[in-house]
């Protein structure tokens, strides 16, 4: 039954109804949307997933011929951009890590040019992920306590003394 509606519903779609696809993404949003909210454990992510799945649904309903169900092949493509949603970021975080390491060279070279005392702690700490990097640097550099670094940050004090520890304990393992 349901399939039988989803299916009249495509067919005005795809003769221009746009109303029909307006109440087709009413019926599956909800659906579409928890899918994705279990995947990326992310809201603002899942919400932004679920329209451009929607708005490539509508784009390429064309294609659909209606061999299964609408909403098995919304979650293919909703799966689809999720997967690519992941090598985008994969690609992402390798690019700035060889940029980090990149700069941490340019500036420990700068040093050594200039007579300057350079430290490879350094170049390890810019390996640190940035919210363990910057309460060390905010407590050890500048002096700020632990409940400043947290109203900073927005995160309790605790946590900020925590992230410092567990930088410090990785600098002195490497």
């Amino acid at each position: 039954m349901e399939h039988e509606q989803d299916w009249s519903l495509i067919k005005k779609a795809q003769t221009g109804d746009h109303g029909a696809f307006t109440q087709l993404f009413q019926r599956h949003y909800s659906f579409l949307y928890k899918y994705l909210l279990k995947l990326t454990l992310d809201d603002e992510v899942s919400a932004d997933l679920a329209q451009d799945t929607m708005l490539k649904c509508y784009t390429n309903l064309s294609s659909f011929k209606g061999e299964g169900k609408f909403s098995t092949w919304m979650i293919s493509i909703s799966t689809r951009l999720y997967m690519d949603l992941l090598r985008k970021q994969k690609r992402e975080k390798t690019w700035l890590n060889q940029l980090k390491r990149t700069l941490s060279r340019q500036l420990s070279w700068q040093a050594r040019a200039k007579g300057m005392e350079w430290s490879d702690v350094f170049t390890d700490f810019n390996q640190l992920e940035d919210n363990i990097r910057v309460p060390i640097l905010l407590h050890h550099y500048y002096g700020y306590s632990y409940h400043e670094i947290g109203q900073m940050m927005g995160i309790p004090s605790g946590t900020v003394k925590s992230r410092v520890h567990t930088g410090l304990t990785r600098l002195r393992k490497e």
